[in-house]
């Protein structure tokens, strides 16, 4: 299972990550966040982190154009979609996409077949916005087929990832506000807490497999 820690905002933050063992950070351009980043600033980060700890850049509805020009300022390896993008937009984006689905009661699962070229992730839907909320939806509604394919968002942290590895077991899990002090300032206590129960279950499960 792969470890994003997204809604970077500070270099401090991106290194105890990359310290810590997480394959990923998430950057936000959707101006509207309060996780919010410039493209300039975010690029500044990318450049001292390790090539191997991947940049992921989150968009919302955001243009063909933006959403290139940004990916390279920002040094970007993968983009995430979590608005309205239909499924013809992301042959023109010059990256690995990433897309996300804010999941309700009413969401037909059905949907992420025709998505089957890239990344999946499921995430609670809320009215208020587009991600980062730091609530879930029902886990257990995930049919069975998609599970250890998708990345799981929304209420993730180290109260429940036990759980979430023994009985989802996503092929990633994505995580913000859990990890934080306030909205785009990670707490680093919390971010080692978090990938210590990961490689702590891990330890465990390989010595009863």
């Amino acid at each position: 299972m792969r470890i994003k820690i997204c809604g970077i905002k500070r270099l401090e933050d991106a290194l105890v990550c990359e310290k810590q063992g997480a394959d990923a950070i998430g950057f936000i351009f959707y101006d509207k966040s309060k996780r919010y980043i410039k493209p300039e600033d975010a690029g500044k980060i990318s450049e001292r982190l390790s090539p191997f700890l991947s940049k992921v850049g989150v968009f919302v509805n955001e243009s063909l154009e933006n959403i290139n020009w940004i990916s390279k300022t920002a040094g970007l390896n993968a983009v995430q979609l979590q608005g309205n993008e239909p499924v013809e937009f992301l042959s023109h984006i010059n990256l690995p996409v990433i897309k996300g689905f804010r999941v309700n009661d009413d969401f037909d699962f059905r949907i992420l077949n025709s998505f089957g070229k890239c990344g999946i992730l499921l995430d609670s839907y809320s009215q208020q916005g587009y991600g980062g909320t730091g609530n879930s939806f029902n886990w257990e509604k995930i049919p069975k087929e998609f599970r250890n394919k998708i990345i799981l968002a929304g209420g993730v942290s180290s109260n429940n990832i036990e759980f979430i590895m023994a009985e989802i077991n996503p092929a990633g899990v994505d995580v913000s506000s859990s990890l934080e002090t306030s909205p785009g300032i990670k707490n680093h206590e919390e971010i080692i807490k978090f990938i210590n129960k990961i490689n702590e279950y891990r330890i465990k499960n390989a010595d009863t497999a």
